[in-house]
């Protein structure tokens, strides 16, 4: 599994709305300066984001985004599976399908437990644990 950057430049556009919180909105060009992403690509992202639920957008030529809920309420881990579906490392068996012994070992003991610790780590991270989490100089959020 890898996140794409669909996946990361959405965190990073919450991220940002949610430090921006303060302001009534935050124009896309301003985020996309901030974080060094494509305005263009950003807008893709929105998209998603806004028909998620997790943005809304203010209308008008001094218009732009906001967190449609407070930073607490938004998991990472919902943000990803919207934006990157699943984040299985292996698919599961589809019904009927038979597996070998050896095959159901692999993935009970190996892949299923991945699935399980991935989720457990990005469910638990909200925008709110993750704002303030950033290395000035690098733009780096430490998850």
């Amino acid at each position: 599994m890898k996140i794409s950057t669909r996946g990361r430049y959405g965190i990073r556009l919450l991220i940002d709305l949610a430090e921006h919180r303060g302001e009534s909105h935050v124009a896309l060009e301003k985020t996309a300066e901030r974080q060094r992403i494509s305005v263009r690509y950003l807008e893709q992202v929105v998209i998603i984001l806004k028909r998620a639920g997790f943005i809304r957008s203010v209308k008008g030529a001094f218009g732009g985004y906001a967190l449609s809920r407070p930073p607490g309420e938004i998991r990472i881990g919902d943000v990803l599976r919207e934006l990157e579906g699943d984040m299985l490392i292996v698919d599961p068996p589809l019904p009927g399908e038979k597996e070998s012994r050896l095959k159901r070992c692999i993935r009970t003991t190996v892949f299923d437990r991945l699935n399980e610790r991935i989720a457990g780590i990005i469910d638990r991270q909200t925008l709110a644990s993750i704002v303030g989490t950033v290395d000035p100089d690098s733009y780096m959020y430490f998850i």
